[in-house]
């Protein structure tokens, strides 16, 4: 690898992290970021090098490859990630890509939620193919209640969701970029880690009594049966089999079994030498988008 220049391939790049990734390698010293985009005529804004790749086209795999020293790799919610995920990395191996950060999901080692083992089953397949890397395991992202999936997670100062009552840990996309950013910049020093990501740890009523202390007008928290969150994602066309995992652990956490504990607050800390964004912070950023 070239020490004084890295090409940087980000996958996922208009996605939430990606495209904050990007924006912050753009003028980063010592690295080229290229964004790698199923469709590049809709992804100028990114203002860096551009380059087709998308995983169920194999095809585009190798080209988007050339050159490539590290890859910011993000695996993607449904059960096709482990042929997409095989297929890329196998390339990537004969590309000569030495370093992989890869976003994965929350869990620990042991985690029992399928989805979340999911995607530790492409860790291992990373360190397996002899990869240096470093693996990202953030937990629930506060952009989601900004909206996911095509839905307004909040609606009229009301939130929706599906965990019943349990304490949920939290984590700033911005703030995830901002780690990834550090694992490509100084590769070498977090090769071989897992970080597990989080930065505040909440109720669902405990954000909406958050949002209504910052932006000065009430919000509530109105728990939906875990059944309804199934039925529409399945009726959207979401991955049925990753989805019904996604379910099992929604009904797990509103009967009271929260599925394990969530990420200390200190690994935010020491990577990034500041707090992570607590809820109190992202509300008084994100306050338009709240609005009501």
């Amino acid at each position: 690898m070239n020490n004084a220049i890295s090409r940087v391939l980000v996958t996922g790049a208009t996605g939430k992290v990606g495209s904050a990734l990007v924006s912050r390698l753009r003028n980063e010293a010592g690295i080229n970021a290229i964004a790698g985009v199923r469709s590049p005529q809709k992804a100028s804004y990114l203002d860096v090098p551009l380059v087709h790749l998308d995983f169920d086209r194999i095809e585009t795999l190798r080209p988007a490859m050339q050159d490539i020293d590290i890859i910011f790799m993000m695996t993607g919610y449904k059960v096709d990630m482990f042929r997409q995920s095989k297929a890329f990395l196998n390339i990537a191996k004969v590309a000569g890509v030495k370093h992989i950060v890869h976003l994965g999901a929350c869990g620990d080692n042991d985690t029992m939620v399928a989805h979340w083992g999911w995607q530790q089953f492409v860790e291992r397949y990373i360190e397996w193919s002899g990869f240096s890397f470093t693996h990202l395991r953030p937990d629930i992202y506060m952009q989601n209640l900004l909206g996911y999936g095509g839905t307004r997670a909040v609606d009229d100062g009301v939130i929706q969701h599906y965990v019943g009552d349990a304490r949920i840990s939290w984590v700033d996309c911005d703030d995830v970029a901002e780690v990834a950013r550090n694992c490509i910049v100084n590769w070498s020093e977090h090769a071989g880690a897992t970080y597990r990501l989080a930065s505040d740890v909440k109720t669902f009523s405990e954000v909406a009594a958050e949002l209504s202390t910052v932006l000065g007008k009430p919000f509530t928290y109105e728990p939906r049966a875990a059944t309804e969150f199934l039925e529409k994602a399945v009726a959207a066309g979401a991955d049925g089999a990753y989805m019904h995992s996604a379910y099992e652990n929604y009904a797990a956490y509103t009967a009271g079994r929260e599925p394990e504990p969530g990420a200390p607050f200190s690994v935010m800390q020491r990577i990034l030498q500041r707090p992570g964004t607590t809820w109190a912070e992202f509300a008084q950023r994100h306050r338009e988008n709240f609005d009501y």
